[in-house]
């Protein structure tokens, strides 16, 4: 009789370590995971898309600087911004099927976890009993020494199978934080990919917005196209020489003591992928081109990137401003730009961007989108142009101008002289 009541109690036990409840939900899991496969490979069919008019693009720019060109480069960005968007609307539907599998598997352990602890109840429940026993009742209910000694083996098995269990129950609660983890994580990226999608959108409208204004400015003629690029280098040029008499009143020097010593991972990249088409100071181009840069070299470096290309802020700070020059005077200076400043002394301008992400104000991580890159301002084609500043030495500032009409540029300005800094001095190694 004993002996029938240990086996019941062991049982118990044993079926609650097998946690039966997970095998109604397996069909289903079956089905998401199939279908969470078959997106990725969507995903990277569109993404293998991507590359290749990323690729036609910078092969449209490194031709002859025609209207044609310009229009080809255009029409093509304008398809690779829509393979942007599908690729985008695809992440945000697997990332919807891995929340919903993730959330089916919360529940699957959830219940077993609780079918494991009712039934490991049940068994210490039972064990109780047992101990409540005296050791002389125990005794004298077996007919044999024999049959005592089987029960108090039987007995022992039941502690070490409780044990077991208690071991198994703390598996399976590791297993479900880990997978709530794993949740929120795919949740957090759902609402970045959901405003990524929106932002993409913009970029494109902004885009075609951009195509068709070319069209009505050169009425598709290439004398009138040369005309227009013309204007815009001279604009550059007086914008250049205006900001740099502005800088040449500078008397105070920055302090090297509140800027971090150069190293490697300072700062991160804004861009996931890195060309640098134009490098700090005195370059070839700036060189060649003396009177764009007024005969002192680039003050940061340019990333080639289609235009829509997310640009990601390269370490924590705050936005302390934004704005769009071409709205005070068209195709002279930054164009749409961003400023970061960061907790290290150091302080990061975003340049020529089609979208601006962040808002004046709001706190960034490192990497986190602030804004896409464009072609707006003096661009001579779609780029990021970045420049590290030291924070003492810079501040958002209004500049004067008689290139349009007396108009005042909002724009990061030198407080001190010495405040650019090489961006390379920072950033990871290539």
């Amino acid at each position: 009789m004993r002996a029938t009541f240990f086996l019941s109690a062991i049982v118990i036990i044993i079926v609650a370590i097998a946690g039966a409840p997970g095998s109604l939900f397996a069909s289903r899991i079956d089905e998401l995971r199939e279908k969470i496969n078959q997106k990725n490979a969507d995903i990277a069919t569109l993404e293998k898309e991507i590359a290749e008019y990323e690729k036609k693009i910078r092969e449209t720019g490194e031709q002859a600087n025609t209207l044609a060109n310009a229009i080809k480069g255009l029409d093509i960005t304008r398809q690779k911004l829509e393979s942007d968007i599908r690729v985008t609307s695809s992440r945000i539907e697997s990332t919807n099927l891995n929340i919903e599998r993730l959330g089916i598997d919360i529940g699957d352990k959830e219940s077993g976890i609780a079918f494991n602890r009712k039934v490991l109840g049940e068994g210490i429940r039972s064990l109780e009993e047992l101990d409540s026993e005296s050791f002389v009742e125990v005794l004298i209910s077996h007919d044999t020494f024999s049959d005592f000694w089987g029960s108090i083996d039987d007995l022992h098995m039941l502690q070490a199978e409780i044990e077991l269990n208690l071991e198994t129950l703390k598996e399976r609660k590791t297993a479900l934080v880990a997978t709530k983890n794993e949740a929120e994580g795919f949740k957090k990226n759902l609402v970045t990919l959901q405003w990524e999608y929106r932002d993409r959108k913009k970029v494109a409208d902004i885009a075609r917005t951009t195509q068709n204004q070319l069209l009505s400015e050169t009425k598709n003629k290439q004398s009138n196209y040369e005309k227009l690029l013309a204007e815009k280098k001279e604009r550059k040029a007086l914008f250049e020489l205006e900001m740099r008499d502005a800088e040449a009143e500078l008397k105070e020097a920055l302090n090297p003591s509140l800027i971090p010593s150069a190293r490697e991972g300072v700062l991160s990249w804004p861009l996931k992928n890195v060309i640098i088409t134009q490098y700090f100071g005195n370059t070839e181009f700036a060189t060649k081109n003396p009177s764009i840069y007024s005969g002192h070299g680039h003050n940061g470096i340019d990333l080639g990137a289609p235009i829509g290309t997310a640009i990601l802020s390269a370490r924590e700070g705050t936005i302390k401003g934004s704005g769009d020059t071409d709205a005070v005077c068209p195709n002279a200076s930054y164009g749409k730009w961003i400023f970061v400043e960061h907790d290290n002394g150091l302080s990061t301008l975003y340049a020529h961007l089609s979208f601006i992400k962040g808002e004046t104000g709001a706190t960034v991580a490192r990497g986190d989108i602030i804004g896409y890159t464009g072609n707006t301002g003096y661009s001579t084609g779609p780029h990021l142009h970045f420049t590290v500043f030291a924070t003492d030495a810079v501040a958002i500032g209004e500049l004067k101008s008689k290139i349009c009409g007396a108009s005042t540029y909002k724009i990061p300005l030198l407080t001190k002289t010495g405040g650019y800094l090489n961006p390379l001095s920072y950033l990871p190694g290539l």
